[in-house]
C-alpha cells in the first residue's frame, strides 16, 4: 500500500531528515585515516539521541548498529567494526533517524584523504545520478523516469548500476511502497503524485554490477571486488520540482 503524506506529515519528515543531515555533517569532521568505523557509529548514535531522535537502523530487522558503514567494495549495509579507515578508502555512511513517529534516511560516500582519479569520478557520477533522478520525481512522471535517468547517466560514464538493491517509500515506516529501482524505462511504472515521499539512492559500481551478500548476513559486496558508491536523499514528489527533505550542506560546508 502506498501512503501519500499530508503537509503536516511532511513537516515532521523534514525534521527527521534534517537530523540525519546534521549527523552526517558531524561524521564528515571525524572521517580520517586511523578512525574506526565503530567510532563513527558511536558518534552518530550519541548525536542522534542528544538531539531528540532515535537511531532508525538500530535493531531494524536485527541490524546491530546505528549506521550502515560500507567501505570500498561494500555497496551497502556494512556493519561498523574495529576496522580503521585508511588513506585512499571510500566509505558510505548511511544514516536513519526516527523522530516524532517519522523516519529520515540519507547516505553519503566520503573519501578518506586522497583517492585515485577513477574512484573520484565514481563518486562524482553517482552523486550527479542522484540529483538527475530527483529531477524526475515530479507529479505526472512515472517511477521508471527516475530509474532511467540514473541508469543513463551511470552507463554513459561507464559505471554499472546495482539492480538488486533499490530505493523506497518512507514515512512512518523506514521502508514503504513503492520500491525505487535505479534502472528502468521512462514512462513506465507507477504514476507519481504529489505527497509521495521517496528515498532515492543510486548505488553504482566501478566494475560489473554483480553483487553478493557477505557471510555476516548484512553487507552487500561487489562480486569483482571493485569499489562502489552510494548517495541517498529523501524527497517529496511535487508539481514542477521535487522537494528534498535531507541535504548535504552540513557535509559540504565543512569539506
Amino acid at each position: 500500500m502506498i501512503f501519500y503524506k499530508t503537509e503536516e506529515e511532511i513537516e515532521l519528515l523534514k525534521l527527521s531528515n534534517e537530523l540525519v543531515a546534521k549527523t552526517l555533517g558531524i561524521l564528515s569532521r571525524e572521517i580520517a585515516p586511523g578512525v574506526s568505523t565503530l567510532r563513527l557509529d558511536k558518534i552518530a548514535e550519541e548525536y542522534i539521541r542528544d538531539n531528540g531522535g532515535k537511531p532508525g537502523f538500530l535493531g531494524y530487522d536485527g541490524f546491530p548498529n546505528t549506521l550502515c558503514v560500507s567501505i570500498n567494495k561494500q555497496v551497502v549495509h556494512g556493519i561498523p567494526s574495529s576496522y580503521e579507515l585508511k588513506q585512499g578508502d571510500i566509505v558510505s555512511c548511511d544514516c536513519g533517524v526516527l523522530m516524532n513517529g517519522f523516519y529520515g534516511d540519507s547516505s553519503y560516500t566520503f573519501s578518506v584523504g586522497t583517492v585515485n582519479t577513477e574512484v573520484q569520478r565514481l563518486l562524482k557520477i553517482t552523486k550527479e545520478a542522484l540529483f538527475l533522478g530527483i529531477e524526475q520525481a515530479i507529479e505526472g512522471n512515472h517511477l521508471g523516469d527516475i530509474g532511467f535517468a540514473i541508469q543513463k547517466h551511470a552507463e554513459q560514464n561507464s559505471f554499472s548500476v546495482v539492480r538488486e538493491m533499490v530505493g523506497h517509500g518512507i514515512g512512518r515506516n523506514l521502508h514503504e511502497d513503492p520500491q525505487v529501482p535505479n534502472f528502468g524505462k521512462s514512462g513506465r511504472g507507477l504514476k507519481l503524485r504529489e505527497g509521495l515521499v521517496l528515498a532515492i539512492e543510486p548505488m553504482l559500481n566501478l566494475g560489473k554490477r554483480d553483487i553478493y551478500q557477505d557471510a555476516d548476513g548484512w553487507a552487500i559486496v561487489t562480486a569483482d571486488g571493485k569499489p562502489a558508491a552510494h548517495f541517498e536523499h529523501t524527497v517529496v514528489v511535487r508539481k514542477g520540482k521535487a522537494q528534498i527533505l535531507s541535504n548535504f550542506e552540513f557535509i559540504e560546508d565543512i569539506n
